[in-house]
């Protein structure tokens, strides 16, 4: 285990590499699963007031779900998701002219219609955070679906803390990950 401030990070994060190939996977991970992105409480609040912004780049069936279902869901286990087409993709997710599956949310922040980026959750995927009431426990979630990323990775020699980099400086600050990739350079 690693601990950096209050985060405590599995030796996944220096010990498996990673690196999406959607040409592969076509963006399974927006279809794949029971639910939708898992949401924090913080971006609850956002979903709502971007919506405007992000609803032009939706398809008609991932507006109409949400309309159904509201901007989120709340799970049975009292947790928060993005709303579902059906049980299946992600209402805020869109199909590339390659049939890969993209974030109607990041599209609209690429194109400077929003400040907001996309969920952490989708970001930082494929680790999960489970939020304690001290400390941030984040874990590697292997799937099959991601075997691509891995080869992937593993061809490239990128490991999960280089890979995703960005949204861990997004989560907990430049700082933190200098502080991270430091740990990992001086104990490998």
């Amino acid at each position: 285990m690693i601990e950096v401030g209050n985060v405590i990070l599995s030796d996944d994060i220096k010990d498996e590499y990673f690196v999406c190939d959607l040409a592969k996977c076509k963006g399974s991970c927006c279809v794949e699963g029971d639910l939708g992105a898992p949401l924090l409480e913080d971006e609850l609040d956002i979903l709502r007031e971007i919506y405007p912004q992000v609803a032009p780049y939706l398809t008609d069936k991932g507006k109409k779900a949400i309309e159904k279902q509201g901007k989120y869901i709340l799970d049975e286990d009292n947790e928060y998701s993005t709303p579902t087409i059906r049980g299946k993709e992600c209402a805020y997710a869109i199909y590339s002219d390659a049939g890969i599956l993209k974030c109607g949310i990041e599209l609209a922040y690429l194109e400077g219609k929003i400040a907001y980026q996309k969920p952490i959750s989708c970001h930082l995927y494929p680790l999960r955070i489970r939020r304690y009431e001290r400390f941030d426990a984040v874990n590697y979630d292997r799937w099959k679906i991601c075997k691509d990323a891995c080869a992937n990775g593993l061809n490239l020699e990128v490991p999960l803390y280089k890979f995703l980099k960005q949204p861990l400086e997004r989560k907990y600050g430049v700082d933190w990950y200098k502080e991270l990739a430091k740990n990992i350079e001086e104990n490998n």
